[in-house]
């Protein structure tokens, strides 16, 4: 079977099962890497070859064609994130955004990661803005990840 079906196969059925839900994670880094690494197995799995042979991930992502499931799983947060800013603001899952945030008293150290700061960190990274929201057209084209 070719290549391309294969990765076909991999973008429609797989990744999906993979990412279900993705869009509400708040992502620490060491989520997204255990994702990497399960991504990068099916792949190297369905090109046939194992670690052993030493080939880059780049060049079996290309064999492929499929995007790092990181850059999707950005896609996808940031793809629900638009839809939930197009909203009004009194929609039920609007005011969910600070439902249960206010007045919890947390322990010491680190804050946890929450959905709202994982945002901002993505925006951040692709140079986004806020207002950049209300432009559907634009805002699927600017957060847009191929393959």
């Amino acid at each position: 079977m070719p290549h391309s079906l294969k990765g076909k196969f991999y973008r429609t059925a797989i990744r999906p099962a993979l990412l279900y839900g993705s869009e509400c994670w708040a992502v620490k880094h060491c989520h997204t890497q255990k994702m990497s690494v399960a991504e990068m197995r099916m792949l190297r799995w369905m090109c046939g070859h194992t670690r052993k042979d030493r080939l880059r991930n780049e060049i079996i992502r290309e064999k492929v064609k499929v995007a790092p499931i990181e850059d999707k799983m950005m896609e996808n947060r940031l793809r629900w994130f638009g839809h939930v800013r197009r909203r009004p603001t009194d929609a039920p899952v609007r005011r969910l955004e600070t439902w249960g945030t206010e007045k919890v008293a947390r322990g010491r150290g680190r804050p946890k990661l929450t959905w709202a700061r994982g945002i901002e960190h993505d925006m951040r990274f692709l140079g986004l803005d806020e207002g950049m929201v209300t432009d559907r057209s634009q805002w699927r084209e600017m957060i847009h990840v191929d393959f």
